[in-house]
């Protein structure tokens, strides 16, 4: 009896660890995957203007969730804003718990790769998606649907061996 409960920790343990290693923990299975993105009505950064959900049918977008006080964002803006000079994606913005003025001086020094910024300051539509943290990067298709959701910077080999392809795909199937 009491070398088997050791044997059986073991195996637990190994079982756990070969998950954790095959696990890619930039992608996460959200509940929200395979579901109508979840409906809103934001600021738009500059503008002031209310936009709602209703931006992202039609195309292929991404909603790329950001903050000026993001440090792991930086990282990934050169993927965001390549993925901004095609034309087969919508990509737009959405400021995370930031100041405005600190976002607009955030972008004036990196550029901007979206075509809308949405401001949600106290992060409750972030919260609405199952925002972790910042960044986080959703993928939707045309009609509105989250086909993927990427959790922390977008790794050059996450954006040429999963992203673009994906893309590539739903843009082909719808």
């Amino acid at each position: 009896m009491r070398i088997s409960f050791p044997i059986i920790i073991f195996i637990v343990i190994f079982i756990i660890l070969t998950f954790g290693i095959y696990n890619n923990p930039k992608i996460v299975r959200s509940p929200l995957i395979g579901k109508q993105i979840p409906s809103f009505e934001l600021e738009e950064l500059n503008t002031g203007k209310i936009i709602n959900q209703d931006i992202i049918y039609g195309k292929v977008s991404i909603i790329n969730v950001w903050a000026s006080w993001c440090i792991e964002c930086l990282k990934e803006h050169k993927y965001i804003s390549d993925l901004s000079k095609k034309n087969f994606i919508n990509i737009y913005g959405l400021n995370y718990k930031d100041l405005k003025n600190d976002a607009n001086g955030w972008l004036n020094i990196h550029g901007n790769p979206y075509q809308i910024i949405l401001y949600d300051d106290l992060g409750e539509y972030a919260m609405n998606l199952g925002v972790y943290g910042v960044p986080e990067t959703f993928l939707i298709d045309k009609k509105g649907i989250i086909r993927q959701k990427y959790i922390g910077a977008l790794s050059e080999e996450v954006y040429y061996k999963e992203l673009l392809p994906m893309i590539e795909r739903i843009n082909e199937e719808n």
